[in-house]
């Protein structure tokens, strides 16, 4: 515990001559507020991974099937024609059953996890 404490002082020493020589005045959004993000909705066990994915850019296979869907079904209530909200319902049922697939695929649903959080990601989507 000692080096750690050791690089703890010494990062909070370089920390505040940094802000003491101004490094840090230049920084976009300087003497602006933050804008969190609501993660109220993330598992809190869940964030830091949640964090990570979100910053490098992936997205599960099911996260962008459930994207889809949703756009989908915006378009379907948007849908002025018949023909076009028969196609559009058709999509919906192709992303339902690839979702499907990949579930199953992953054995998604057999995990801890899934089953502690399913209602939730259900109630999202």
């Amino acid at each position: 515990m000692i080096t750690l404490d050791l690089f703890t002082q010494l990062a909070e020493e370089k920390i505040k001559k940094a802000i003491e020589d101004g490094d840090f005045d230049h920084l976009e959004g300087n003497g602006k507020p933050q804008k969190l993000e609501d993660l109220s909705r993330v598992p809190e066990d869940m964030r830091m991974s949640y964090h990570m994915m979100k910053n490098s850019g992936y997205l599960p296979e099911e996260v962008k099937l459930n994207k889809q869907m949703i756009n989908i079904k915006d378009m379907i209530r948007a849908c002025e024609s018949d023909e076009k909200k028969q196609s559009l319902e058709k999509r919906l049922t192709e992303k339902e059953l690839e979702l499907k697939m990949v579930l199953e695929k992953r054995k998604i649903k057999n995990t801890n996890a899934y089953r502690k959080y399913s209602h939730k990601i259900h109630r999202l989507f």
